[in-house]
């Protein structure tokens, strides 16, 4: 399936007082890791959402190996894990500088039609770019 990564330099305001990376955090990487890869791949949930489509998160796990510090820079991989259908599914692996795994995740979010909140199959034109 398709891939991406990309690159954050860990804020000062994501750390506790230690300079280790709150676990909340990692939420918002594996969201800009997948906007990035929507991106990449020639989707944009801008447009998503103003042809009436949302992408909501309904299930993410996060198992954590190390941790992160302040002013690191992280890499994080994402990758399809399947062709959509109503839910799209991501799988997700978070590096250090030393490229050593600080966690693996994986998401889904469903497909939902903005105007009725209900599930929905992706639009073909998304299902042609992810062929």
């Amino acid at each position: 399936m398709k891939n991406d990564e990309i690159e954050i330099r860990v804020r000062y305001g994501e750390t506790d007082q230690m300079g280790v990376v709150h676990h909340g955090n990692y939420a918002l990487y594996l969201e800009m890791g997948r906007i990035e890869w929507l991106r990449k791949f020639g989707l944009s949930y801008k447009r998503m959402e103003e042809e009436g489509v949302a992408l909501p998160v309904v299930s993410m796990q996060l198992n954590f190996k190390r941790s992160a510090y302040y002013d690191d820079v992280i890499k994080v991989r994402t990758k399809l894990k399947k062709k959509p259908l109503v839910t799209i599914e991501f799988d997700y692996e978070i590096l250090n500088e030393s490229n050593e795994t600080i966690s693996t995740a994986n998401t889904v979010l469903a497909f939902v039609d903005l105007k009725t909140n209900k599930p929905m199959r992706p639009p073909k034109y998304i299902l042609d770019i992810l062929s």
